[in-house]
């Protein structure tokens, strides 16, 4: 096997054909299982997803092993070919489009996930309020959300055709509460630019008002304090106190 990426708690091995995903300790069985049957139900829809081969341990840690996707990131031509940055997130967004027109009525609520988070966050009692309340506001949408959708995970095979991956966070809900996370990840980046480009352009192609994704934002905001980076806390604490007091 060929270790192609590693990040906290995790490793990505090639095996000829075959992607395999270890996770140490840190992570719950649970958790890892839920991926796997995540993964598998969005395989069901008409997007291009890799295919779920197997669960399993592998020298002790729990293992996903996907089919493996030769291409390239949509994150990695960004950064080659800057020049045609506008057409790669016009494709970007659109693809974020027809990802929410697509139906998996087995998957869980973005809105239960939300509120749970918003009440393990730190901020006080009479903001987590706020919070809750604003998200009960939000229309009842049962799109396919994919909690982590940003350039690097699209993949473009030779022929153009796109692949999404990592399904971990996958609900069903509010489309523009999936489009506020995305524009959240690119400010977290520091891609300032990108993110303004990225949220004007989905709103123009999805005749949403602006104002209506920011005023979700404080929520997604909330929502990713939970993760506890120190890095994120100061700029989500500002995001989440926009929240207009009455």
């Amino acid at each position: 096997m060929q270790l192609i990426h590693e990040s906290a708690g995790k490793k990505l091995y090639r095996d000829g054909d075959r992607l395999i995903k270890s996770f140490d300790a840190s992570y719950s069985k649970a958790g890892i299982l839920n991926e796997a049957l995540n993964q598998a139900r969005v395989e069901e829809t008409s997007l291009h997803i890799p295919k779920v081969l197997g669960v399993s341990v592998i020298d002790g840690q729990w293992s996903l092993i996907w089919e493996f996707i030769e291409g390239e990131t949509l994150e990695s031509l960004m950064r080659k070919h800057p020049e045609k940055t506008d057409e790669y997130l016009e494709f970007f967004v659109d693809l974020q489009i027809r990802m929410s027109r697509e139906k998996v009525p087995l998957l869980g609520h973005l809105r239960d996930k939300m509120h749970a988070k918003i009440s393990a966050s730190a901020f006080p009692a009479t903001v987590r309020y706020d919070l809750h309340v604003r998200l009960d506001s939000l229309p009842r949408h049962k799109k396919l959300c994919h909690g982590d959708f940003q350039p690097s995970n699209v993949i473009l095979t030779a022929d153009g055709t796109p692949y999404i991956i990592d399904w971990s966070h996958a609900t069903q809900g509010n489309g523009s509460a999936d489009a506020a996370r995305t524009y959240l990840i690119m400010k977290l980046q520091g891609r300032d630019d990108l993110a303004e480009k990225y949220l004007r352009l989905f709103c123009l192609k999805t005749d949403t008002a602006l104002q209506y994704v920011q005023r979700i934002l404080p929520i997604v905001a909330a929502s990713q304090s939970v993760k506890n980076n120190p890095e994120e806390q100061e700029f989500l604490a500002k995001w989440v106190n926009v929240v207009d007091w009455q």
